[in-house]
């Protein structure tokens, strides 16, 4: 009996190990390499963004390959409390076309100033495209910031999301709020 379970943990085991390299080859598949982001990314940032390579290399380290990205634009102001209104393009890996996304989202703190800014959008553990249309909490503030480019991350549940802005404008001080993404574009904040 003790025979016959090590012969099935053996060719359980291999099979599994068969399998690995398939699964992670299809995990690639669905997902965007560092360059092909790098590439994109510097294409819609142009040459404005010297720090792009850096932040790009910054957020892989932290959170690996990405399935999906947003490229659009956003304008925010704050004396204390502010507001952000975007808009841009969604676009995963493998499927083609692009869905329209809108966000809106107040914040609060210590913040002042005003900017128009660039932001392309890295996407994690996205399933589906309207799943992107939620609230997503964040920090910003405490970016980290790189010849002209900065990032901060946003989640909900295992859904991250790490926009890149850059962009014109003087905004100082550090801020909690969130974000709402949605399928039209909304005045109301909340």
């Amino acid at each position: 009996m003790t025979d016959h379970i090590s012969r099935r943990a053996a060719a359980l085991g291999l099979a599994a190990s068969a399998l690995a390299p398939a699964a992670a080859f299809a995990q690639a598949e669905q997902t965007y390499s560092e360059d092909e982001i790098l590439a994109a990314a510097q294409r819609f940032f142009g040459a404005g963004a010297e720090g792009v390579a850096t932040v790009v290399d910054h957020v892989f380290a932290d959170l690996g390959r990405p399935n999906g990205y947003i490229e659009g634009n956003e304008g925010s102001g704050a004396i204390g409390v502010g507001l952000r209104y975007g808009d841009g393009r969604l676009r995963f890996k493998g499927r083609s076309g692009t869905t329209r996304v809108y966000w809106q989202g107040p914040s609060i703190g210590f913040d002042t100033g005003g900017n128009a800014a660039r932001v392309f959008t890295l996407v994690y553990n996205l399933r589906h495209p309207d799943g992107i249309f939620r609230r997503y909490p964040g920090v910003d503030g405490s970016a980290y910031f790189i010849g002209g480019v900065g990032v901060n991350y946003q989640r909900r549940n295992d859904v991250t999301l790490a926009p890149m802005r850059a962009g014109v404008g003087f905004r100082l001080g550090a801020n909690i709020g969130y974000l709402h993404y949605s399928r039209r574009r909304r005045l109301n904040p909340f």
